[in-house]
């Protein structure tokens, strides 16, 4: 479709210490490189400006599918951001203000002409937690406050909840209130810093049991099969990085109804690649700064989801030129 080859960049955590086994990043830059593009690497800490005009520290970039040896880097040298054709932001949570400059600095490179994926805009409108209560059909009860009243009152009504801060990932900071509310006054004086901060609260959905459901958009269309990712025992999360087990179902009739609900909104911000957190009937976040569960649906679907990706960003590049 290209061309010449794509020039890609990508924003990330160290590339030292991903896992190798289960990096989503990693499975993009193999299905990029496959496909002829040429990689640039690049931290938050390498963006920057001069005279208005994005720059970056690139490095370039190349990547193998071997445990021992996952990657190479040349030595980074100064370039305009504009030279590139594409930037992957896959720059981990928590989204703080090192992530939100970041951000920033893409959106002058996307005014250069660059595809940042996901869309710098949508990455500053669409807090994980917050973007799904644009929908409120689809979320179980909840409440976002650093009152704690109006956080207590939310417990005293639902009982059984979930509390957990706004940028986190990977299940962390996240706290289980049964109703006898133990721990409760002291849960909420941390998570808000003492009514500074906003938190999130929503009522416990107990088919977390079965598994927290990770479902994929690809500009726009779901992967058929979602990643279940099951607790272990006496465990409310779901989460990988929490030490769930991650197995792939296929995607029910309720998720097709879920995903049609947020399908429009996904479509109006160009967003590309975004993750759904489907519990029992509910989404409970919409992921769009880093998603992943790539490699566990393809290890056990044989899918090629980071290819379909390349692919549609080949095919948005292809629609700009013509």
């Amino acid at each position: 479709m290209s061309q010449r080859p794509l020039k890609i960049g990508v924003v990330m955590d160290p590339i030292a210490a991903i896992a190798y086994k289960k990096d989503t990043t990693l499975a993009m830059l193999w299905a990029a490189q496959d496909r002829g593009a040429s990689l640039y690497y690049l931290e938050q800490e390498d963006l920057y400006l001069r005279d208005g005009r994005a720059m970056g520290r690139l490095r370039e970039l190349e990547v193998y599918r071997d445990p021992e040896c996952w990657y190479a880097l040349d030595e980074p040298e100064a370039t305009p951001l504009a030279e590139l054709d594409v930037i992957l932001m896959r720059k981990d949570p928590p989204v703080d203000g090192h992530f939100l400059n970041a951000v920033y600095l893409l959106g002058f490179a996307e005014r250069e002409g660059v595809l940042v994926v996901n869309p710098t805009r949508a990455l500053l409108e669409c807090n994980e937690k917050l973007f799904a209560q644009q929908f409120p059909q689809c979320i179980p009860p909840s409440v976002v406050s650093c009152d704690a009243r109006v956080l207590r009152a939310f417990h005293a009504e639902h009982g059984d909840v979930i509390f957990k801060p706004l940028d986190g990932m990977g299940g962390s900071g996240i706290f289980h209130v049964r109703p006898e509310g133990r721990n409760l006054g002291s849960i909420l004086e941390m998570l808000t810093e003492r009514g500074r901060r906003q938190i999130m609260a929503q009522r416990y959905i107990p088919e977390i049991k079965d598994g927290d459901t990770r479902i994929l958009l690809v500009d726009g269309e779901p992967i058929p099969y979602g990643l279940a990712r099951v607790p272990l025992a006496g465990e409310t999360r779901g989460n990988l990085a929490a030490g769930g087990r991650g197995v792939s179902r296929e995607l029910t009739e309720r998720d097709h109804w879920l995903i049609g609900q947020v399908q429009p909104v996904i479509r109006e911000k160009r967003l590309m690649f975004v993750g759904l957190d489907v519990i029992g009937d509910y989404i409970t976040e919409i992921n769009v700064t880093s998603p992943t569960c790539v490699r566990e649906i393809d290890d056990q679907r044989g899918t090629d989801i980071a290819g379909e990706l390349i692919d549609a960003i080949e095919r948005r590049l292809a629609e700009r030129r013509h």
